[in-house]
């Protein structure tokens, strides 16, 4: 069962969201947020697999949230997955810096919500459609007050080099073990080892990395 964590400052959309998530037989929500405080609460009490965080909220934004809950080892777990009113929101890049797992549109077809939700849980980075991989590439070129330091790729491979290139640019495990000619699970392989010597939470982290070390351009 996939605990999900539902923050939004709309109480009719936090129940329809609930709607929609206990209406699937693997999904459970297990709490509810009015703002970004009460969402990072939550979050360490509840443990959920999943927190919906809505982008802006009263007293805390969820971009914070986000980043308090991505920065704390009581929460290490808990993937989030950002829901927004506005397809080119400048929060986008803000909130995958933060440590969001996601990024989908309010208005995405209840189907590929509950898609989503899994795919987060499972590890995954997720984004919506509309929000392209030249917009992501567009905003890590944007300098940001604060920006870490861009990572350094000097522990990895030139076979892991490859594998991150492509999924910088969108592609699927299945179709990176297809364009290298290797197996899904060396996929898999080389992906874990990606994650833990970049010490990213996940894929959306990986992508981060690549445009942040200077692996992968924006495209013109």
């Amino acid at each position: 069962m996939i605990r999900v964590l539902i923050a939004d400052d709309q109480a009719l959309l936090r129940g329809s969201f609930r709607v929609l998530v206990d209406s699937a037989p693997d999904l459970q929500v297990v709490g509810e947020a009015g703002n970004g405080a009460e969402a990072a609460e939550l979050a360490e009490k509840e443990r959920p697999d999943v927190v919906l965080m809505d982008v802006r909220m009263p007293e805390l934004d969820g971009i914070e949230a986000t980043r308090r809950i991505c920065a704390s080892a009581a929460t290490e777990g808990v993937h989030v997955l950002m829901l927004t009113t506005f397809d080119l929101d400048a929060y986008v890049y803000s909130a995958l810096r933060a440590g969001a797992s996601g990024f989908l549109l309010k208005d995405t077809p209840p189907a590929e919500l509950l898609t989503a939700i899994r795919v987060v849980a499972a590890g995954e980075g997720l984004l919506a459609p509309s929000i392209t991989r030249r917009l992501i590439a567009e905003f890590a070129r944007l300098p940001e007050s604060g920006q870490r330091v861009a990572p350094s790729l000097d522990t990895i491979t030139t076979r892991e080099r490859e594998v991150l290139s492509l999924i910088a640019r969108g592609l699927s495990n299945d179709e990176i073990a297809g364009t290298l000619h290797l197996g899904l699970a060396t996929v898999k392989t080389h992906i874990g080892r990606l994650l833990h010597k970049l010490a990213a939470r996940d894929r959306a982290q990986l992508v981060i990395a690549a445009y942040e070390s200077g692996l992968v351009r924006a495209a013109l």
